[in-house]
């Protein structure tokens, strides 16, 4: 009998079994959402993080993008450098940190500074990429890629 394919392996991807805990990336945009809007959809993810209901998986990479982008001028008005510091510090510490993987010779998103987190992703074979970009989101077809309320939509049930 042939056992049945699954996550990043299956030719469309699907969950892989039973699992108690899925495994997911959380693209720096929704990390980013989850700190300036407290009350949406990316911020309940964080707080999902928190409960035990998810395992979040980032990258020294994703870290090190997430960091540069909050300390841009346009963030200043929401977030201090000590805020900054100490949200990434709490991701890094709720988080499996899994090294960075070797790009990938085939480009799939249409966005190469996107790829990354697809390498990412695909290397520490999560059940799914949740971001709010479009470009990640197209993919959806070929690749386990969710927004933030899907993905908070299947660990809450509603």
């Amino acid at each position: 009998m042939r056992q049945r394919r699954c996550g990043w392996r299956s030719r469309r991807p699907t969950p892989c079994g039973p699992r108690s805990v899925s495994r997911a990336v959380l693209d720096t945009n929704v990390l980013v959402s989850a700190l300036i809007s407290p009350s949406g959809p990316s911020a309940r993810l964080l707080l999902e993080l928190r409960a035990g209901a998810f395992e979040l998986v980032v990258s020294p990479r994703l870290l090190d993008e997430l960091l540069e982008v909050l300390r841009r001028d346009k963030f200043r008005h929401y977030v201090t450098e000590a805020d900054v510091e100490a949200y990434v510090e709490l991701i890094r510490s709720e988080s499996v940190v899994h090294e960075d993987p070797a790009p990938s010779s085939t480009l799939i998103g249409t966005d190469p500074d996107d790829e990354y987190l697809i390498d990412l992703a695909r290397s520490a074979r999560v059940d799914a990429l949740v971001s709010g970009d479009a470009h990640l989101l197209d993919l959806r077809a070929v690749l386990p890629v969710v927004g933030p309320a899907e993905f908070l939509a299947g660990l809450v049930g509603i």
